[in-house]
């Protein structure tokens, strides 16, 4: 992890600054000011803007995300926008000779993660860090892979992910953020114009209303379960089969142990009202079963634990339970990208393993217009 002592401080320029950068990015930035300090933020709206400049004492405060980008005191970019915008401004903050730290999902289609992956390449490759925290919890990194390692062969696993209202966790989270409303004139039209190009690379006919759905809970909630689901046990052979009723979506797919056994895992996800957060991981062998249940990323150092069930030596169920670390996944997260940017560690959330997400959700479309 980054030394504490380092002298070089990463300047950050903030792309949005809506509800994840405020509740999120920006505390757990300030806490890291050993390593990084922010100089510059862009937001749609403008009282957005001159409110978190002043909370966080950002001297640079914008509407114009170029300004950000080409502020030649701004060294990493963090696009925190609405994900129809990721393209256009990874890219343009490539150009400039940028970092960029991009929240999932990197995008919504195939050929517009293609083309990021390409302006990194010409930019000199090793240059776009993808925001998968939940792929960078200690408990995950090392206690669930290690125990999920010592099953021979794995006979099922489940991913699952329900969860009540951001609201309800946003409003103890203790970090007051606040919304405006004072977008400028035909911003509304831009964003749907984007989006829609953007569902069109997606879906080779029109799309339908559960299609544009579909796409928008893959990249926002999905995403954190499938990529994680990918990094433990590898990308799936194929989907059996999905059902998608907003706002609940599930789906089998097809798997096989390096020994040749298949097996299959069940996925399934959705949002409700009831307040609770329900996101595991977990995976079964014939004597042991291990899952990871994370809990809200929004109220800072919840536990992320993992459970092991198995039968020991006596015959007996034996039970117990892992906590690798109280640091939170974003802490731990922007300290690894640190080291990645600064002392030259392999990113492991790359642009092409964001693609692997794309190429899953590519699949679960093609299986959902196959049913019908």
């Amino acid at each position: 992890m980054a030394d504490s002592n380092s002298s070089r401080k990463l300047r950050v320029g903030i792309l949005g600054a809506g509800e994840v950068a405020q509740v999120i990015h920006l505390p757990t930035l300030a806490l890291l000011n050993h390593l990084y300090k922010v100089v510059s933020i862009c937001d749609i709206s403008q009282n957005t803007v001159d409110h978190v400049g002043a909370k966080f004492d950002i001297p640079q405060r914008t509407i114009n995300p170029s300004e950000v980008i080409q502020n030649p005191d701004v060294e990493i970019v963090f696009i925190l926008t609405a994900d129809e915008f990721h393209e256009t401004l990874c890219i343009e903050a490539l150009e400039a000779g940028k970092l960029v730290f991009i929240e999932k999902p990197i995008s919504l289609s195939i050929p517009s993660t293609q083309r990021i992956i390409a302006a990194e390449q010409a930019a000199g490759g090793n240059k776009v860090f993808v925001g998968y925290m939940r792929r960078y919890a200690p408990s995950f990194t090392e206690a669930f892979k290690r125990e999920v390692a010592s099953i021979p062969r794995i006979m099922y696993a489940r991913s699952r992910d329900i969860v009540g209202p951001n609201a309800h966790f946003v409003g103890q989270s203790g970090t007051s953020p606040v919304k405006f409303f004072d977008f400028p004139p035909g911003s509304g039209e831009d964003r749907i114009e984007r989006l829609g190009k953007l569902i069109g690379e997606a879906f080779p006919t029109t799309p339908t209303t559960r299609d544009i759905q579909v796409c928008r809970f893959l990249g926002s909630l999905g995403s954190h379960d499938l990529s994680l689901m990918r990094e433990a046990i590898g990308f799936p052979e194929s989907v059996c089969g999905v059902s998608a009723n907003e706002p609940f979506y599930s789906a089998i797919f097809n798997y096989r142990n390096k020994t040749g056994e298949p097996f299959a895992v069940t996925y399934e996800s959705g949002i409700d009202s009831v307040p609770r957060f329900d996101a595991h991981l977990a995976v079964y062998g014939e004597q042991k079963t291990v899952s990871i249940q994370y809990n809200t990323p929004y109220v800072k150092g919840l536990p992320i634990v993992v459970k092991v069930d198995e039968l020991n030596e006596a015959g007996e169920t034996s039970s117990r339970e892992i906590l690798s670390s109280f640091e939170d996944a974003y802490t731990v997260e922007l300290k690894n990208m640190y080291e990645c940017f600064v002392a030259g560690k392999p990113i492991k959330t790359t642009p092409e393993d964001a693609l692997q997400d794309l190429k899953l959700f590519d699949l679960m479309y093609k299986q959902i217009a196959k049913q019908g």
